[in-house]
């Protein structure tokens, strides 16, 4: 499911501030550089209001950012709907005890980690990232999340990459994004 198949019309504004650089950060990547999309306030405000809109109300108590950008829009969601917000990293990032997964990205290989006791079993959990391309590194977090007996109700980021199939690698776990680019 996605806003953008839903017409709302905050996305046009969205998607136009999300700038393509080609060849980023190795040759035939078209990068979607959400960084653009930051410095429109009202833009910015619009990305997180559609989700907040999604999610506020549906009991979900924590909400997982996926390192680096995943910490941009799980906060201010996780704050409007009342939820903790638990930042999944890159190893090495976090202090104490952690527990790990690995997983593939369309460029390279890469591990995400999260501390234990963040999570608990029965916590009903929200990923946040930005992106949604192979589908790897959402699948790492959900794999994390499950694995402490965390429910994950949807995955969401603000833009997916269709062509490359990461939601057919989710495990039938619900998709929410944005915009699409092809």
């Amino acid at each position: 499911m996605s806003a953008y198949k839903d017409k709302d019309p905050r996305i046009h504004g969205i998607k136009a501030r999300i700038r393509v650089v080609p060849d980023f950060p190795k040759p035939g990547i078209m990068f979607q550089d959400i960084t653009t999309l930051l410095l429109d306030p009202s833009a910015f405000k619009d990305t997180i209001d559609l989700f907040v809109e999604r999610y506020k109300g549906r009991n979900i108590s924590v909400v997982a950012g996926v390192e680096a950008r995943g910490f941009i829009f799980g906060p201010p969601i996780a704050l409007a709907i009342g939820a903790k917000f638990v930042p999944l990293r890159k190893p090495g990032k976090l202090p104490g005890q952690v527990i790990s997964e690995k997983y593939v990205l369309e460029y390279g290989s890469d591990c995400l980690q999260m501390h234990v006791g963040a999570v608990e079993p029965d916590d009903r959990a929200l990923v946040v990232d930005d992106l949604v391309a192979t589908g790897g590194t959402l699948c790492a977090a959900i794999n994390l999340l499950e694995r402490v007996g965390a429910q994950v109700v949807e995955c969401t980021c603000v833009i997916e990459l269709p062509d490359l199939k990461g939601r057919e690698r989710l495990n039938g776990k619900p998709l929410y994004v944005l915009v699409e680019s092809h």
